[in-house]
């Protein structure tokens, strides 16, 4: 995703709250020996979650260069890259030229991010702290790294590791049984004869004077609604089916897997949907 900073000419001056690069506040970071990793970076201070940690800097190249660089590389047997392709036809080198931020691990559940920010008219990269992150632990972030050569292992440890460098964070998959409802669901609700067959007459089988979300609420209150198909309608005549996977009682929030896969808490009391039965 593509940010953009406040300009130097903005009003605001020293107040703006929208230059994270221009008034970033340093932070403190050692560098270390890690026992699998090579070197690695730990926080010498408390860094708060949302705060700006460094700046990813090194040579700017173009595609060709990059592409030269790599076989290079390769032929003569490294396995430690440090390039970071910013968009098309331009790539940050800090390989010969950069600062601590090349020595940060990866992780397959890191506690910083990359984001690429427009400042002034020109593209750059920050690292950013995911959550809160103490004094002495290791910032790491996920590469999305793009294989060339033979694969790397992945040495991270952490509970969702991927095992190896390159492959991709998986979506959750829904059970055949699952996405066959779903599907059955859709073809439903888009004939609206068979959906006043469905709930039971042209009005869709509510009580005269009831409204369908007030409707909604009372049978999420007497009814258990997990696994069940929701519809639910967003602004600009937008639709979402998902099955409700489970309710957090702390947030009371119910948990909703999407038809492509992607998971959401929401607040169902402030959105417009309805069960689609079948």
């Amino acid at each position: 995703m593509l940010l953009s900073s406040c300009s130097s000419g903005c009003s605001c001056g020293s107040s703006c709250l929208n230059k994270p690069f221009q008034h970033r506040p340093v932070k403190k970071l050692k560098l270390i020996k890690t026992e699998k990793c090579g070197e690695g970076i730990v926080a010498d201070e408390d860094i708060k979650h949302g705060e700006f940690v460094i700046e990813y800097v090194g040579e700017v190249i173009d595609d060709k260069t990059c592409e030269e660089r790599l076989w290079n590389m390769k032929h003569r047997g490294e396995t430690n890259f440090y390039l970071c392709e910013i968009n098309r036809d331009m790539v940050i080198d800090a390989t010969y030229k950069g600062n601590k931020s090349r020595y940060i691990n990866h992780s397959c559940c890191p506690n910083t991010e990359m984001q690429k920010w427009i400042i002034d008219g020109e593209t750059r990269i920050g690292i950013f702290a995911m959550r809160d992150i103490k004094k002495g632990e290791h910032l790491t972030y996920d590469y999305q790294f793009v294989q060339f050569g033979a694969d790397q292992d992945c040495h991270c440890g952490a509970a969702g590791c991927r095992q190896k460098l390159g492959v991709k964070p998986s979506k959750s998959k829904m059970s055949s049984d699952a996405t066959l409802k779903l599907v059955a669901c859709q073809v439903a609700v888009s004939s609206p004869t068979l959906k006043a067959v469905l709930f039971g007459n042209e009005n869709g089988g509510l009580p005269v004077g009831t409204s369908q979300h007030d409707y909604n609420q009372r049978q999420l209150r007497f009814r258990c609604c997990i696994g069940e198909v929701i519809k639910i309608s967003r602004p600009i005549n937008d639709s979402y089916f998902g099955i409700i996977k489970r309710f957090d009682k702390y947030s009371k929030k119910h948990l909703v897997m999407f038809e492509d896969g992607d998971v959401e808490f929401l607040d169902l009391s402030k959105e417009d949907w309805e069960i689609i039965t079948l």
